[in-house]
């Protein structure tokens, strides 16, 4: 872990990252691809001191509230936020100045805030968006290596759902020849319906390697999957979309038993859902959920 100073924390869509890289070790992370350009080594956190600082300005000076959103290149909730809380600290403010707040996570350790969560999905709106990729426990263990797994992030959307705090599913990534399978597709969704998720962004089934995550992915298939490396190369070459050969058949399954279900299966309604901040105060969810 290391600290910096930037100049903005605020994307103009309303983003934050108080951290740069991540120390859940997920072998697939597109994080660590070059270009984004992270110069220190992924798990050695770049922490981002003045960050709450520039935060608190920020929506201070905001003429109109909007969703905050967070953990699109770092889960806000891996293992250092335990000690330094800067998230909690950047919560606090999204209540204190009355905006609304969304995350992706997949971490438990958000349950230690659902205090402050509950009291801005109460004042205006808050949206828990969690990843799920595997139903298999095992292998949920080498996947996502250093996070609580499957079965814990479920147990997660249910006490969300008893507080009634919406909640979105990431189905992704489907790793071809480890994961594309129609049980572990059946058993998320099932997984889904139980803990009454409102929508499901999955873009295809498949993953996307480029220069940084792509020598990861494969030195990982090299210690867990022998032999798998190279028939990825045989497949995929050098290609940045790598798509399950079996994903018209998956995405058939996804597609019927979400709509079946009532759950939003368009990502671009869900990312509207997401982006969007209610016109009225205590304003309840929008028409889409």
């Amino acid at each position: 872990m290391h600290y910096s100073q930037v100049k903005s924390i605020l994307s103009p869509k309303n983003g934050i990252n108080l951290y740069r890289g991540c120390s859940h070790g997920c072998i697939y992370c597109d994080s660590r691809s070059a270009v984004y350009q992270i110069k220190h080594d992924f798990e050695d956190i770049e922490v981002k001191e003045n960050s709450l600082e520039l935060l608190k300005k920020a929506l201070k000076n905001k003429r109109e509230k909007v969703m905050v959103g967070t953990g699109s290149m770092a889960d806000p909730y891996m293992s250092i936020e335990k000690r330094l809380e800067y998230t909690r600290s950047a919560l606090k403010l999204i209540y204190k100045y009355g905006h609304g707040f969304t995350c992706i996570t997949k971490s438990d350790l958000i349950l230690r805030d659902l205090d402050l969560i509950k009291k801005i999905n109460e004042k205006t709106k808050a949206v828990v968006q969690m990843t799920l990729t595997t139903s298999d426990e095992e292998l949920c263990k080498i996947l996502e290596p250093n996070v609580c797994t499957t079965k814990r992030r479920v147990e997660v959307l249910k006490r969300l759902n008893e507080e009634n705090i919406p909640t979105v599913v990431w189905l992704c990534p489907i790793l071809p020849f480890i994961n594309d399978n129609e049980d572990n597709i059946n058993q998320i969704i099932d997984y889904c319906i139980d803990t009454n998720v409102k929508g499901i962004i999955c873009f295809g089934m498949g993953l996307t390697l480029r220069e940084g995550n792509r020598e990861y992915f494969y030195k990982k298939l090299d210690e867990n999957f022998p032999e798998l490396k190279n028939k990825y190369i045989t497949h995929f070459k050098n290609n940045y979309h790598i798509p399950s050969p079996y994903s018209h058949k998956l995405m058939k399954i996804f597609n019927e038993k979400t709509s079946q279900a009532g759950i939003t299966n368009n990502s671009d309604e869900i990312f509207g859902y997401l982006h969007e901040f209610p016109k009225k105060e205590n304003t309840k969810q929008s028409k889409l959920f």
